[in-house]
């Protein structure tokens, strides 16, 4: 019974130990991807090249020696690429410098380490290393494997596309990881600035509440008191003063009602700014002309749901290049034109278009779509803008109650 105890902790210690191993440092090449929203297997893809391994025998022969230092050392190869990729990016070198020192160590014998010797090579761009440090150490290496396959009398034609191919491929990894770092950064600058606009919203509504509030609600409370001091002396007065302090809270109201409405209202110039965001990012310039200074609410609200729907399908679906967004008035109507250069043929109903007609409908216009095919997309939209009632987005408090109802 003690001996199955102590196979059963020896297994679970070697299931712990294997978890630890195989688990991504947070600066790995794979946490990177899992943080983009990548499959942790993307970068298993760069396996393919050591079809090499393989390959390299059958311009000469396949032997019983290739079979069994390839048995012995494949396996080892996958183990040092996976630590390269899930190691941290400080230690992730130690590992590629041993696919290196291990392709020099098998070189006698195997001709096929040359192949591990690139993979090492290049796996060392993976971790925290300046340009000029890494070309240094990768020319280096390049000398070292060049020396000792002359001592072991390879033919230089089959040698003279390591160096060649470490050297080019090193580059081009060099140029991902810097894009890679470059759209990171990107990508915090705009989070950065969503927050740092949420913040100003946030202060720009405690401040206007506060204006908004503070004075009445302070009147609201003297009205009060001194009506509970009257209540007794001057029945009449401390009416009169409660009826003015539910005169000061109904305006009070009705201004809290307008505040929040403004609140709630999607800023035209907002969406433009985020639309700008979500378009750059999918590689789309975007043109713009300058709003109009001033829109009614209701009109703003809706147009800009609609940039969003309309930026979101050229984002998307569009697969275009560059997109422009112009406002003109002409007389009593406000003129809104989406187009994009992509690849057109949307129908009426098509990516979110009834969704936008809906809109445009509910504010009087129209919307008209020109998308032929391969010719991009258009959108002219016309709205109005004279001025709607706003809905009563609110309880009806202020209404008198129904004498039916309350019957």
């Amino acid at each position: 019974m003690d001996t199955r105890r102590i196979d059963h902790g020896e297994r679970g210690t070697v299931r712990q130990w294997l978890k630890n191993w195989f688990t991504p440092a947070p600066d790995s090449l794979v946490a990177i991807s899992l943080q983009k929203g990548k499959s942790p297997w993307v970068d298993a893809i760069h396996l393919l090249w050591s079809v090499w391994v393989f390959v390299i025998p059958a311009f000469d022969h396949y032997t019983w020696s290739w079979a069994f230092f390839t048995l012995l050392t494949y396996p080892l190869f996958l183990l040092l690429y996976a630590k390269c990729c899930l190691a941290s990016r400080r230690q992730a070198r130690y590992f590629a410098l041993t696919l290196v020192a291990m392709s020099m160590l098998l070189l006698p014998w195997y001709s096929a380490a040359l192949t591990y010797f690139v993979y090492g090579t290049i796996m060392l761009r993976s971790c925290r290393m300046a340009l000029r440090n890494y070309m240094g150490m990768l020319v280096m290496l390049n000398v070292i494997l060049i020396a000792e396959v002359s001592l072991l009398h390879y033919a230089w034609q089959a040698v003279i596309w390591i160096p060649v191919t470490s050297i080019i491929v090193g580059l081009v990894v060099h140029a991902e990881r810097l894009s890679e770092e470059k759209e990171a950064e990107l990508r915090l600058s705009h989070d950065e600035v969503r927050r740092l606009a949420a913040l100003a919203e946030r202060e720009r509504i405690g401040r206007d509440l506060h204006d908004l509030l503070g004075h009445t609600l302070s009147l609201i409370t003297l009205k009060l008191e001194l009506s509970r001091k009257l209540f007794d002396r001057d029945s009449e007065a401390a009416k009169r003063e409660m009826a003015e302090a539910e005169r000061v809270a109904r305006h009070a109201l009705s201004e809290v009602r307008t505040a929040v409405s403004g609140i709630r209202a999607t800023d035209l110039a907002a969406e433009l700014a985020a639309a700008r965001l979500m378009l750059e990012a999918s590689m789309v310039s975007l043109e713009c002309t300058p709003l109009p200074p001033s829109l009614p609410i209701e009109v703003e609200r809706g147009l800009a749901l609609v940039l969003r729907e309309a930026v979101t399908n050229i984002a998307r679906h569009a697969r275009a290049n560059r997109a422009r967004v112009s406002t003109a008035v002409a007389g009593q109507a406000l003129k809104l034109s989406i187009e994009d250069d992509g690849r057109g043929g949307v129908g009426i109903h098509g990516n979110g278009l009834k969704g936008m007609h809906e809109r445009v409908r509910a504010l009087g216009g129209t919307l008209e779509v020109i998308s032929p095919v391969g010719k991009g997309t258009r959108l002219h939209i016309t709205v109005p803008l004279r001025s709607r009632p706003p809905q009563r987005e609110l309880a009806q408090d202020e209404e008198t109650p129904n004498p039916a109802a309350a019957g």
